[in-house]
């Protein structure tokens, strides 16, 4: 089991080399849902945080009440596969929306973008945009080489 500190910069790395991940949550009848997100991650202060700009829809606000929790799944043609389970919450507070707008219209190649490009996005004040704050529980990094060897896979996950 790898520490919270080995493991936070691979996964950085590799998810935003991914950019985007398979977001699953769970209905109130214990379906699972998946949907494709475009999450960024950061690290303050030790701690690694996901955002994701989305719309807060009837599906994901439904799901979210039922079960808070999201799972991330990122995954690359040569199999170089990271996860973060993570515990989710709608951000209310206007700042922090806009400060997370701004994470995204500046952030490195090439998992910024200008979110303007979203039709109903033209600030981060508009109806339709909305933003999901991540805090992961569990992590695993595992490069292909890893599927065949075990070695090289890396998993934290919160005691």
């Amino acid at each position: 089991m790898a520490t919270y500190e080995e493991i936070i910069e691979p996964f950085l790395e590799m998810a935003h080399q991914i950019v985007w991940c398979n977001v699953g949550t769970v209905d109130k009848k214990g379906r699972p849902r998946s949907r494709i997100l475009h999450p960024i991650w950061e690290i303050e202060d030790g701690k690694l945080t996901g955002w994701i700009m989305t719309g807060a829809t009837p599906i994901k606000v439904a799901h979210l009440e039922q079960s808070p929790f999201v799972s991330c799944n990122y995954w690359t043609p040569a199999h170089d596969t990271c996860m973060a389970e993570c515990a989710a919450s709608w951000v209310e507070d206007q700042a922090i929306k806009a400060a997370v707008w701004d994470k995204f219209l500046h952030g490195p190649e090439p998992v910024g973008y200008d979110p303007k490009m979203i039709p109903g996005w033209e600030s981060p004040e508009s109806e339709t945009f909305s933003v999901l704050k991540l805090d992961p529980w569990r992590i695993r990094v595992m490069p292909a080489a890893a599927m065949l060897t075990g070695e090289g896979t890396l998993l934290w996950q919160d005691s």
